[in-house]
């Protein structure tokens, strides 16, 4: 369990209407925990590397249409949230972030596309929400995430799920919520801790048969599909303590 940091390491500007960064807050070099939630701001200034220390930032619910080029040089940095916003592209450095274990929250906001390597060395990262950008598509590197617990893609756009998620040994929860689905690759039957998996509001006419081999599942959610085909082994599910709702 890690050490919780002391009180003068931690600023909380949370709902204060700002439209910037006071320059207090950036010349405090111990600060470990960052809060700017539900402000006004437009962007984050680039003095925010002076904050070597930092471990967790959130700049959710505020106007940013792009984070700081400068973000990658925040090493410390284990949790960032910058979700609910109008960020359209991350910045190059973003891929340096590579202390990001707890949490990264980037939903709600304008990505189109992400970098096929933008989390090759995010090798600790345990959630992830891209949830509520028009996507379409997953980048490569998200394979790459061998520690990932909960990951959350509802409503982006996806067709189709990439092979690749099959190299997530260690997911727990997978939210597939509102997207376009109809079919789920025959690799998916190697998420063998997968416990939660929410299918709700795709295109899914038949219920996928590798869905069966999921031995440890414990709420599969398939509501909200036109589902024409209901197959008699979802019975072993529920028998097993799988909860299906349809």
């Amino acid at each position: 369990m890690p050490t919780q940091p002391p009180e003068r390491a931690k600023l909380d500007l949370s709902g204060r209407q700002l439209t910037s960064v006071p320059r207090s807050a950036l010349q405090n070099r111990s600060l470990r925990v960052l809060n700017l939630y539900r402000n006004k701001l437009k962007t984050l200034p680039a003095d925010i590397v002076q904050l070597t220390d930092l471990q967790v930032l959130i700049v959710a619910n505020n106007q940013l249409r792009a984070l700081p080029e400068e973000l990658g040089a925040l090493r410390h940095l284990r949790t960032l949230d910058a979700g609910h916003n109008r960020i359209a592209h991350l910045p190059r450095s973003f891929a340096e972030l590579t202390a990001i274990s707890d949490y990264l929250y980037l939903h709600d906001n304008r990505l189109r596309a992400l970098s096929d390597s933008v989390f090759e060395n995010f090798l600790s990262l345990r959630y992830l929400n891209l949830s509520e950008n028009q996507l379409r598509g997953l980048p490569a590197s998200l394979g790459a995430l061998v520690k990932l617990e909960e990951l959350r893609l509802e409503n982006i756009g996806l067709e189709t799920l990439p092979s690749f998620i099959a190299a997530l040994p260690a997911l727990d929860e997978l939210t597939l919520r509102n997207n376009r689905l109809a079919a789920l690759p025959d690799s998916f039957a190697k998420l063998h801790n997968l416990r939660h998996l929410d299918l709700r509001g795709n295109r899914f006419a038949r219920v996928p048969e590798v869905l069966r081999s999921l031995g440890k599942l414990q709420k599969l959610d398939l509501r909200w599909n036109d589902l024409r085909v209901r197959p008699a082994w979802l019975k072993e599910l529920s028998a097993r303590g799988c909860r299906v709702l349809l």
